[in-house]
């Protein structure tokens, strides 16, 4: 699915001695490269803050904590995403409330949110699925009107743009009041390991977060916050300081990895290519997911794997339904979407070193097994 090894060739010369200089000074936790990278993606997101950390995960949790979100405050969310997002929420003892996600680009439905909203309802989380931007200029609308909060859930979207209707651009995960990311090695700009970080632009908030991820200490052995200990390590962050500069040619070679599938699938009966909306630099293709009707889905994955095609299902189960997660207030009609893209989704490798050689194998065997 992902070709770390071919991207790690490409920028090689410039990691080693990277990773090299932080073993020789051994400034492991918290040293140079770590405040280098932390400046340089403030200037790339355009955002006044930036506080990296352990892991996406962390960074959503540390920014709800950063909002002194209180047990039982409700948070409404995508049901159609990855368990951190409503992992997360549950582990601080919130409140989830999931809802139902849109059919062409699956994320969170702006009507489904208005709905969700009660008395007690504290928080958003849109999530930027697959790499594609929520309507950001809607949630925040909404979040406005209601005095809520607005976490994005940036994990897949690195680097995307939002444009809002009067042509304004900004990076999506700077928009809402805090913004998580993850590093993780498969992501649009990952790391070698574990990584993440939080944004914002309040600086009361930054604050806070920054005692929060070092055990609420500001001073040393002086714990002003309730906090967690949750932070970037050096090495990763040598890596991603080698990455960085290289994030919009790796987002432009998804989006033409993406344009080449779509040219040779999308008048394929019973698949649909994935939905764009906006301007093109609104999906980063995090991960290029067809939908496909009317054909034995898990037999395609069977014949792909065959065919030693990587492939993967994002996702099979909607949180509504997980074990964790289960609550009787839901109502199966209110998840028509996602019950429906669970049976339906089929995610196709997708990275920077796709060439056109691969991309014709995984396409034709695809339809060779839809033509029979």
């Amino acid at each position: 699915m992902v070709d770390l090894k071919g991207q790690y060739n490409d920028i090689k010369d410039v990691v080693n001695p990277s990773i090299h200089e932080v073993i020789e000074t051994t400034a492991f936790i918290n040293g140079p490269k770590v405040h280098e990278f932390q400046k340089n993606l403030e200037e790339y997101l355009g955002v006044k803050h930036v506080i990296p950390c352990a892991n996406g995960t962390d960074a959503l949790q540390i920014a709800m904590m950063g909002l002194g979100l209180k047990p039982g405050d409700e948070v409404i969310t995508a049901d159609f995403t990855f368990a951190a997002t409503v992992e997360v929420i549950a582990l601080l003892q919130l409140t989830p409330v999931l809802v139902d996600v849109n059919p062409d680009d699956f994320n969170i439905n702006i009507e489904a949110i208005k709905k969700a909203i009660t008395p007690k309802t504290k928080a958003i989380v849109p999530v930027h699925l697959f790499g594609q931007c929520a309507d950001m200029e809607a949630i925040m609308n909404i979040a406005e009107e209601h005095n809520l909060f607005v976490i994005e859930d940036n994990a897949q979207a690195i680097g995307a743009t939002y444009t809002y209707k009067n042509g304004k651009k900004v990076k999506v995960g700077t928009i809402g009041d805090v913004g998580a990311t993850s590093f993780f090695p498969s992501k649009n700009l990952g790391c070698y390991g574990d990584g993440g970080a939080i944004f914002t632009n309040n600086d009361d908030l930054a604050h806070t977060i920054r005692g929060i991820v070092n055990h609420g200490m500001y001073e040393r052995y002086h714990h002003d916050v309730v906090g967690v200990n949750s932070r970037l390590d050096s090495i990763q962050a040598a890596v991603l300081n080698a990455k960085l500069p290289h994030l919009d040619r790796y987002n432009e070679r998804r989006n033409l990895a993406a344009t080449k599938y779509d040219k040779a699938l999308k008048n394929i009966d019973g698949i649909i290519t994935p939905f764009r909306s906006g301007e093109a630099d609104n999906h980063v293709f995090h991960q290029y997911t067809l939908q496909i009707k009317g054909i034995d889905r898990d037999a395609l994955v069977k014949h792909l794997n065959e065919n030693d095609i990587p492939c993967g299902v994002y996702y099979p189960i909607p949180l509504h339904r997980q074990k964790a997660y289960l609550d009787e207030r839901y109502n199966e009609a209110d998840f028509e979407v996602t019950n429906q893209l669970v049976k339906e989704v089929i995610s196709l490798p997708m990275h920077t070193e796709l060439d056109d050689e691969q991309i014709e194998h995984i396409t034709s065997t695809i339809i060779n097994f839809i033509n029979g």
